[in-house]
């Protein structure tokens, strides 16, 4: 049995991954052996990487998913217009759409020891590709230009570079942001995105230790 024991809070909680491959399979069937293989990559990023400076996880995090998942629309994998996955069910089909390379970058940091309040799942506008989009952003000081871990490049740029995105709105597990001449105009709190929560209560059923 794996365990990576990494104390904090509820997000950083121990992960039993031989328990949560195992719920996993009960909720979803049988993962096939490429599935089961990613998530063993998973796990040895994880133990990789957790003794690592923050820079060097958010390159190898991006980097990670963005190679060992394969981008599709929702309607295509989940046969949905709008679906949100857990980073197990990523992994498991080796295909996301944008927001599903963003979750699993935000827990998988998480998991990793990067706070809480530096980390932002952000909604944005693909101004060249003329579609909505869905980063991850780092910030170094919550008054800092954040960073941008982006399904479309391995490559982090800050978000000032990336003059391509619109964003429009940002969320993690305390809190929704709108844009401002500030980044802190804090809005709400995430429990206003369903799909949000709805991934939070799926990761809870695969056995993950998040807290209601």
């Amino acid at each position: 049995m794996l365990i990576l024991l990494l104390a904090g809070s509820s997000l950083r909680a121990a992960w039993d991954f031989t328990t949560i491959q195992q719920r996993a399979d009960a909720l979803y069937g049988p993962a096939s052996r490429d599935g089961e293989n990613r998530i063993n990559d998973w796990q040895q990023l994880l133990l990789q990487q957790r003794n690592q400076s923050e820079n060097a996880q958010l390159n190898a995090v991006n980097r990670f998913f963005n190679q060992k998942l394969h981008y599709r629309e929702d309607i295509d994998i989940w046969n949905a217009v709008d679906y949100w996955a857990t980073p197990i069910e990523s992994l498991r089909k080796g295909e996301a759409d944008c927001e599903d390379y963003a979750i699993a970058k935000y827990f998988t940091l998480r998991q990793l020891g990067v706070s809480g309040e530096k980390l932002r799942i952000t909604y944005v506008k693909a101004l060249r590709l003329n579609r909505a989009h869905m980063v991850l952003t780092w910030y170094a000081t919550p008054d800092a230009i954040p960073i941008v871990l982006d399904s479309l490049t391995d490559s982090l740029s800050p978000a000032t570079q990336r003059s391509d995105l619109m964003p429009v709105y940002s969320f993690n597990d305390s809190g929704l942001w709108l844009p401002g001449s500030q980044n802190n105009k804090r809005v709400g709190d995430s429990k206003r995105l369903s799909r949000w929560q709805d991934v939070l209560k799926k990761m809870r059923e695969e056995g993950f230790p998040i807290d209601e």
